[in-house]
Formats: C-alpha cells, sequence, structure tokens
C-alpha cells in the first residue's frame, strides 16, 4: 500500500473518530493513481479541492505549464468525485510577488477560492504585507477571486506563522494554541493545515537532501499525530468552503452538488 494512502488514511480515521471535517487539497498525480482513496474522502464528507499536478513550486513553472497542469488536475479530480472543485492552493505557497499570474489562470479555469497566499517572509514563499483574513480580491486582470491566506498571528508588529505543517511540528504545543487562539480572539477564522507524511515517522529519509531540508521535514514527526489529535479537541474546524460560505464570500452549498 502506498505510504500516502496510508498515511491519508489514519488521518481520515482521526478525523471522524473527533467528528472533524476539512478540505484536503489534493495533488493530481496522487489523484491519478488514488482514485478510490479521492471518493473516500469525498463521501466521508471532506471538500476535495486542488494541489495542483506536480508539486512544482510556481513561480518555476512557465505560465503555459502551469495553465496546462492546474486544468488537468481540476478536471480529474471532478471526473472522480462527479462534483465542481471549488478551491486551489499552490505547492508550497508558490503564489508570490512574481508569480500573482497564477490567479488570472485559476480564475480562467473556474476556481472560485484560492489559499496560497501566506503573509510572512519566509526564503521560500510569502507576500508579507499581504491581507490576513479571508477576502474577495482582484486578480491582476482585474477579475475577482476569493483569498483565504495561511494564518498568521501578530505580534510585537509581525506577522507569525501558525498555520501548521512544519511550524506545528516544531513548535512546542502551547505555542500553536496561544496562536490560534489569538487569530480567534481577532474576529476570524484560522486555517490549520497538515500533510500525511507527517504523521508518519516511520517514512524513509533521503540521505542527499540539505540539512535545512532535513530539518525542516524530519523534525517533530514522532509527536506530531498525537498534537493533531489534541488540537482536533481544542478547536472547531470545518472545511474551507463552509467556512468561506458563512463569512459570505461563496454562494450557499447547495450550488456544490
Amino acid at each position: 500500500v502506498p505510504r500516502v494512502d496510508r498515511n491519508t488514511r489514519r488521518l481520515l480515521d482521526l478525523f471522524d473518530r473527533k467528528g472533524v471535517k476539512g478540505t484536503f487539497f489534493v495533488l493530481g498525480w496522487v489523484a491519478e493513481r488514488q482514485k478510490d482513496l479521492v471518493r473516500e474522502i469525498d463521501a466521508a464528507g471532506h471538500e476535495v479541492a486542488c494541489h495542483g499536478w506536480s508539486h512544482q513550486l510556481v513561480y518555476n513553472q512557465e505560465r503555459s505549464v502551469f495553465r496546462d497542469e492546474t486544468r488537468r488536475s481540476k478536471s480529474l479530480l471532478e471526473d472522480i468525485v462527479g462534483k465542481p472543485v471549488l478551491g486551489y492552493r499552490a505547492a508550497s505557497y508558490s503564489v508570490t510577488g512574481d508569480s500573482l499570474w497564477a490567479l488570472d489562470e485559476l480564475v480562467d479555469a473556474g476556481f472560485v477560492y484560492d489559499s496560497s497566499i501566506f503573509p510572512v517572509r519566509h526564503d521560500r514563499y510569502g507576500i508579507p504585507d499581504g491581507e490576513r483574513w479571508p477576502h474577495a480580491m482582484k486578480t491582476p486582470s482585474g477579475a475577482e477571486l476569493v483569498e483565504f491566506p495561511l494564518s498568521t498571528a501578530r505580534r510585537a508588529g509581525m506577522n507569525l506563522p501558525v498555520a501548521g505543517g512544519g511550524y506545528f511540528r516544531l513548535y512546542p504545543y502551547g505555542v500553536t494554541r496561544w496562536g490560534l487562539q489569538s487569530v480567534n480572539e481577532e474576529g476570524g477564522p484560522f486555517i490549520f493545515y497538515m500533510h500525511p507524511w507527517e504523521v508518519d515517522p516511520g517514512q524513509p529519509r533521503v540521505p542527499a537532501a540539505s540539512w535545512k531540508s532535513k530539518f525542516r521535514h524530519y523534525t517533530g514527526l514522532e509527536g506530531c499525530e498525537g498534537k493533531l489529535e489534541r488540537l482536533l479537541g481544542d478547536f472547531r474546524f470545518g472545511t474551507c468552503r463552509d467556512v468561506l460560505a458563512g463569512l459570505q464570500l461563496l454562494e450557499a452549498p447547495a450550488a456544490w452538488t
């Protein structure tokens, strides 16, 4: 059984025990090989959204390649689940100031919302002065797209990333809990993300990877699933589309079936 299948099912089982629904941003490359898994995600009441096809950084792709891969992935996912795929997330949040053109491609492909912009400073991604809350934005060509940015907490005039993933594995649990609570206390929803491999401490190591990549990828794997289970009990969760509909940024759920 491929590790992505096994690890995703671990998350599905955990979410089922906790009564949690979420949004799964699925790679087209994975969906093509694991169609039954994608159907099970949908059948369990989770939202299936698009993560592109090959996990290439947007700003490293030719626009035509990005267009073709994104549409190919969206079409495949919609064929598998039999309903519209509304949302998109770029590999490694690679919609940056250098790749905002991708937002026009998303609108042209039929996406309703994006969740790729991280309002932080980072060596691989980020728009530091980006809007921190879900909002309707104008793309470079003037089209409208809803953006659900990755969550940050404000501290000393800075945006601190608290949205999950590597930050969740590296931070003590209390830091993430504080950060997410602070987002809620500011009056808005937070977005929290995980990858299936982050609950797989036995995954093979890649010896040739740089020390920075090894640190980012492997640190904190051992305790991640337990921390996640605790988090699911401390906060309420839902799908991106449900949260955005509750904020009146998307249409009513009846339009999605």
